[in-house]
């Protein structure tokens, strides 16, 4: 006996049962790759639309900082001005300085994150209509914490060529190695735990707060199940995510943009201080 278990834009399952005495054999649908394919592509796709945004943010992030002199003067008053004077001054080419570790970077944490999220639903309830707030909010923190520790290194590479556009020498890769032999492996991996922090505040938010919202849009009957409801429902979900990490946000960007040499020497914060 067949029985196929078919969810809303899911990958279904397939349950395949033979005679009671030759026991009983159960086959997953080979379609579970979708989630972490489609949800990479889509964080590639949104990083690069936005690149320029996030480096403001950087760029306004670190700036300001009373115990580091190259960051002390305040030179931007906010994005639109951040987008114009690097424009100008670095020209339109630095505002996509660090693009290369960002789009690495979604195509591991991105993939990661949202493939481990709608796999770990699945391991607690069959049918997307039954989740729960609670289920949600745990595997959105579970994914954020596993995908953000796998993709530290790219966040450091990626913060570290936003910062300083002006005077970074070579490439990813150039970049990459002068870190690991001027720091080791804690360069890659600095700030770690406030990565790890902010991915379970921002996932834990998002994507519970997406989930819910199109649920809510399409079973009240306020919107069908189009690009419109899933566009307003990313909206609110980004809006709260980034609401909810800011604090968390900038002292992960300050720390990522420290230098710690092999031997313990750090201008700057400490993972005790923050």
């Amino acid at each position: 006996m067949n029985l196929r278990l078919r969810q809303m834009g899911r990958p279904y399952r397939r349950l395949c049962f033979s005679d009671p005495g030759e026991g009983t054999v159960v086959k997953m649908s080979a379609l579970s790759w979708k989630p972490f394919v489609y949800g990479g592509l889509a964080s590639i796709t949104a990083e690069c639309g936005t690149f320029p945004i996030d480096l403001t943010k950087t760029r306004l992030q670190i700036q300001g900082q009373t115990n580091d002199a190259n960051f002390k003067e305040i030179r931007y008053r906010g994005m639109l001005h951040a987008l114009v004077r690097i424009g100008k001054e670095e020209g339109l080419k630095a505002l996509y300085s660090g693009i290369a570790p960002a789009m690495l970077r979604q195509a591991s944490y991105g993939t990661i994150k949202i493939g481990t999220y709608q796999s770990l639903k699945r391991l607690f309830v069959e049918h997307q209509e039954d989740e729960t707030l609670l289920i949600n909010v745990v595997c959105g923190i579970l994914s954020g914490v596993i995908s953000s520790t796998i993709a530290n290194p790219t966040d450091v590479l990626k913060i570290r060529m936003q910062a300083q556009s002006s005077t970074i020498q070579g490439g990813m890769i150039g970049n990459f190695i002068n870190i690991y032999q001027q720091e080791g492996a804690r360069g890659l991996w600095k700030g770690v735990s406030l990565t790890a922090q902010r991915a379970a505040i921002v996932v834990g938010v998002e994507l519970p707060v997406y989930d819910l919202t199109k649920k809510h849009l399409i079973l009240s009957g306020l919107m069908g199940d189009t690009v419109y409801t899933h566009f307003l429902s990313s909206f609110t979900c980004g809006l709260a995510g980034a609401l909810a990490s800011n604090p968390v946000d900038v002292v992960r960007t300050r720390m990522m943009n420290q230098r710690v040499l092999r031997d313990g020497a750090c201008s700057g914060y400490t993972d005790m201080e923050e």
